[in-house]
């Protein structure tokens, strides 16, 4: 809480600072004043001047005590000082060094020496207009005029230098305060993107998690039906589906202990080996579950950079678990490569009574797919069309940075996995195709 009359850089500090300092100030203040008057002065003594006695060290007392509270209340502080220093000269007391109206003088500039307008002209109009009151002080005794311009030069000297004193404790209090202010700031930015980099890297695991366990599990179950039901008809085509669980588990179990693994280890690579270069299993495994899977591959296709490559093959994956879960047993996919981009097609016709993807209503699958397509800046378009499902996804391609047959740059994924299915029979390399239902475009 800042204190009524502080300037708010200084009030912060004085919880600070220990009280034990200011009580110790005052009483070197007390002990230095005591023995000047007992001792009659620095210099030559005055023949009318007083010695030590109760009102003398009673005013001794006023010009120390105070500064126990200098930094909490230094104007009033200032004043009281200042008027029992006045009192000590004007009663003739050999006060030759005001020590404690001095260090009041040091305290009020160091507070308010950086204060606005009329607050900063009051201190320091306070600390000047001492020295003519001193001045009236020897005037009413009658001091001669060459002592008491002596005495004012020496006052108007120490009682500057004071203020400057003060004025330099101030600006580096404010560089402490203003390099504390940033270290704590810079600290604050830094815990902030920590925790945004944490949060973006659990919402991307999450994604990776839902697409390859959706993915498995989804396949898993269907496996399993066809093996319980093939189970006395078929014993070898049971078995086929027994292996295809075990072969699809084992693969998402690596996957989870690889997410697992970088959540525990940061030096651990967090980028999944999945990437068009294996699509080919991909449909494959699709195929095994018993849903028909059709590929157009258009264009020539080129290495793409593993970002690319990996979202491609994730947004592959789901909208193909997709097609499976609410499809009615068959998709086309159509990927065409173009100079500057690469397009994802996925069709496939909806189940009757299948209303569970209305618009809307995107489940995680659809939404990790948009949110593949933004990162990467490209475009997704996801919904019913008429009887059918489908999802189309524009990923952007950086240009080509290898001539052809120069190797492939460091960082961009090969297109042999896609080259090959591009040459299988099941591939078209037409440029418009069937679909479920129609021509996929």
């Amino acid at each position: 809480m800042t204190r009524p009359g502080l300037p708010a850089a200084y009030a912060g500090s004085v919880t600070r600072t220990r009280p034990l300092l200011d009580v110790a100030a005052a009483a070197v203040t007390l002990a230095v004043t005591v023995g000047l008057l007992a001792g009659g002065g620095l210099g030559t003594q005055d023949p009318a001047g007083r010695s030590l006695d109760v009102p003398g060290l009673l005013l001794a007392v006023a010009t120390a005590l105070p500064l126990a509270a200098r930094r909490r209340a230094p104007a009033v502080v200032f004043a009281v000082v200042a008027l029992a220093s006045v009192a000590l000269t004007t009663l003739r007391y050999p006060l030759d060094v005001p020590v404690g109206a001095a260090v009041a003088a040091y305290s009020l500039a160091d507070v308010y020496s950086g204060a606005p307008g009329r607050r900063r002209a009051a201190a320091f109009g306070a600390v000047v207009g001492f020295v003519p009151a001193v001045a009236l002080g020897y005037a009413a005794v009658g001091v001669d005029v060459l002592a008491l311009l002596t005495e004012l030069g020496f006052w108007l000297l120490a009682f500057g230098g004071f203020w400057l004193l003060g004025d330099r404790a101030r600006l580096r209090r404010e560089r402490v305060a203003d390099l504390e202010e940033r270290a704590r700031r810079a600290e604050r930015d830094a815990e902030r993107e920590r925790r945004l980099a944490a949060a973006e890297e659990r919402t991307r695991i999450a994604r990776e998690l839902h697409d390859s366990a959706g993915h498995a599990i989804n396949v898993i179950l269907v496996q399993a039906a066809a093996a319980r039901l093939l189970h006395e008809r078929d014993p070898c085509r049971s078995r086929q589906a027994i292996t295809t669980i075990e072969e699809v588990a084992r693969e998402i179990a690596g996957e989870i202990d690889r997410l697992v693994r970088a959540l525990r280890h940061d030096d651990v690579d967090p980028r999944t080996p999945a990437n068009l270069s294996a699509l080919g299993e991909l449909l494959e495994r699709h195929r095994a579950t018993g849903l028909t899977v059709d590929l157009d591959v258009v264009g020539e296709p080129r290495g793409l950079t593993r970002g690319v490559s990996q979202a491609a093959y994730r947004i592959l994956q789901e909208a193909l678990t997709n097609a499976a879960r609410h499809g009615d047993g068959a998709a086309r996919v159509a990927l065409r490569y173009a100079t500057d981009a690469v397009e994802i097609v996925v069709v496939n016709r909806r189940r009757p009574g299948d209303d569970e993807r209305r618009d809307g209503t995107a489940g995680h699958g659809i939404v990790g797919i948009r949110e593949r397509a933004t990162l990467l800046g490209g475009t997704c378009v996801v919904g019913p069309v008429g009887g059918r499902f489908e999802v189309r996804v524009r990923l952007p391609l950086p240009p080509a940075e290898a001539p052809a047959g120069r190797g492939t740059p460091a960082g961009v994924e090969t297109s042999a996995g896609v080259e090959a299915l591009a040459r299988s029979p099941v591939a078209v390399g037409s440029g418009s195709s069937r679909g479920p239902d129609g021509p996929v475009r």
